[in-house]
């Protein structure tokens, strides 16, 4: 069986961080939220995997490589424009050929891992009783999704984003299909927004009495494509982590709870409350890590206070005199107050950033 991860798209829910960055390449407890699903479907025995991507292609190639490092041989399979997921299949099918696979979004975050659903579908094709298998979750706000309505436990019919969803089960975007996708692909029309949609292909399956098999997953599943959804996964994954410190740790400092600090990483005169993680080359000094809260390589936090947050590369946090919270700061930003009076707060943020200031006296 082969894998197929979708890493293309705009990320327009994550901007201004998507503006020069890929959405899949954030990072969720300071591990890329891409290299999550490359190691789900390695966990799962499937190391065959093409990765489509669009104008991020540099920096999925950068990141992922050719797919050692994960047990995986990688193959990059180029999508000119976003024309929906039903036409990323199509471009991935030289690749594909006639052997079943696993399609991954990307950016899909699920807990317990896919490997019981990989051999279930495989179990089921091998006696013939399964063409395509899909994951479902319940969520609140189906309107958002392609929705699946079932009847006596079988799909019968799945509609993209409805107005008035009919179920409050949505399909996440982990699928499992074998050659007979190709044939819906190249029979379904593009969308009203001009897309070759999944939900199209499916459903052309279940009309043309192709075996579609449905799971309700029981665990969490996030997609993360905008930042509330990135800070609960990252909450969830910190939740996890094991104690742990490869770096410099002063006598004046204190880790508390789960906290991992990272080779080169020098903490002084600070508080880490865990659960948290301190990135390679990061120097945290005179300040407070609360809890929740990942800092990635080569930031500086200096006489500020953070938590609930995610902290990308090569950024600065210098004295602050308020906490930050609940925020996610992109790669090379510099936040700090300026030394000069009239006393003001200094930012550099990206376009469409919204910044919340409230006025104290010290």
């Amino acid at each position: 069986m082969k894998g197929l991860i979708l890493s293309g798209g705009k990320g327009t829910r994550l901007r201004p961080i998507t503006y020069t960055g890929a959405k899949q390449l954030v990072p969720v407890a300071n591990k890329p939220v891409l290299f999550y699903a490359i190691e789900d479907l390695v966990e799962a025995g499937v190391t065959d995997l093409a990765i489509v991507v669009g104008d991020t292609r540099d920096q999925i190639v950068a990141a992922v490589g050719d797919g050692t490092r994960f047990g995986a041989r990688v193959t990059y399979v180029d999508q000119d424009a976003p024309l929906g997921l039903a036409h990323a299949v199509k471009v991935a099918e030289p690749y594909l050929g006639d052997e079943p696979f696993v399609m991954f979004l990307g950016d899909n975050f699920l807990r317990d891992g896919i490997v019981d659903y990989v051999r279930q579908f495989a179990s089921l094709r091998q006696q013939g009783e399964a063409n395509c298998q899909i994951l479902l979750h319940h969520v609140p706000n189906p309107q958002d999704f392609g929705v699946a309505e079932l009847e006596d436990g079988r799909v019968v019919r799945l509609t993209e984003k409805p107005r008035q969803p009919k179920s409050d089960l949505i399909v996440i975007g982990i699928y499992m299909f074998d050659h007979h996708v190709f044939e819906a692909v190249r029979a379904i029309k593009p969308s009203a927004r001009g897309e070759l949609e999944i939900t199209d292909t499916i459903q052309w399956l279940i009309d043309n009495r192709y075996e579609v098999r449905a799971e309700v997953i029981a665990g969490w599943w996030i997609d993360t494509g905008k930042m509330a959804d990135i800070l609960e996964a990252n909450r969830l994954i910190l939740e996890r982590l094991e104690p742990a410190n490869w770096g410099t740790v002063d006598g004046n400092s204190q880790l508390a709870g789960r906290v991992v600090v990272e080779r080169g990483a020098r903490i002084r005169n600070s508080v880490i409350r865990g659960p948290a993680i301190i990135g390679e080359e990061t120097e945290v000094l005179d300040s407070y890590i609360g809890p929740f809260t990942s800092v990635y390589h080569h930031c500086r936090i200096e006489r500020s206070e953070i938590e609930h947050s995610i902290v990308l590369e090569q950024s600065r946090i210098v004295d602050l005199p308020y906490r930050i919270e609940e925020s996610l700061i992109g790669r090379n930003v510099e936040i700090g107050r300026s030394p000069t009076k009239p006393r003001a707060y200094r930012f550099m943020l990206g376009d469409y950033s919204r910044v919340g200031v409230v006025a104290g006296h010290e």
